[in-house]
């Protein structure tokens, strides 16, 4: 998606570490307009797809999701990073590993919200090494819903997440694929050559 691309290319910024900062538009700070069009691009790709949910987890992937499901017209499940009060009941639970945090999370999604009449698009910001998409994957499976595709913001090509989630059989949709990233001059190539 050209667009956020340039956006990535304008505003981003590579840290040390394999870290792209996008929180001025997309993960802290984030741009509703661009959203608007991620959420519509979404809708292309996957139009196909009898999708009658979109499943997230917390917290940045929220934003993207939502904005994604006025066109799809379903409701938006994110899974909760900690057991709260206000959820009762029975729960589906995994454990995700963050690449940016370096923490593992129990995560939970209530049973009352995601069923074996599921027809799922999962929806992330990012995808590095692909713990959290395993994790969303394993709830959406422990369900019995059906996982119709995943929709990714920014992928980092160069790490291993892409090729595990695709190898998986499942399909992956990424905006924008990094294939390369130098801290040392802010440098970002994408997969299509574009930088």
């Amino acid at each position: 998606m050209r667009l956020l691309k340039e956006r990535i290319l304008k505003d981003g910024v590579v840290k040390p570490g394999n870290v792209l900062k996008v929180d001025s538009f997309l993960n802290h700070q984030m741009d509703i307009e661009l959203f608007n069009e991620m959420g519509k691009e979404f809708k292309r790709l996957f139009a196909d797809r009898p999708i009658n949910k979109i499943l997230t987890i917390e917290a940045s992937g929220i934003g993207i999701a939502c904005v994604a499901a006025q066109y799809f017209n379903v409701p938006v499940v994110f899974a909760k990073k900690a057991q709260s009060i206000n959820i009762d009941g029975d729960v589906y639970s995994t454990k995700i590993e963050s690449f940016t945090h370096k923490k593992t999370y129990e995560v939970i999604v209530s049973k009352k919200f995601i069923s074996q009449q599921d027809h799922v698009l999962i929806i992330d910001d990012f995808l590095a090494n692909g713990c959290a998409l395993i994790g969303l994957i394993d709830i959406a499976a422990s369900a019995g819903a059906t996982v119709e595709g995943i929709g990714i913001a920014v992928e980092k090509g160069f790490q291993s997440g892409g090729d595990i989630i695709r190898n998986m059989g499942l399909r992956l949709e990424s905006l924008a694929i990094v294939e390369s990233m130098n801290p040392e001059d802010g440098t970002v190539v994408f997969r299509d050559g574009m930088n």
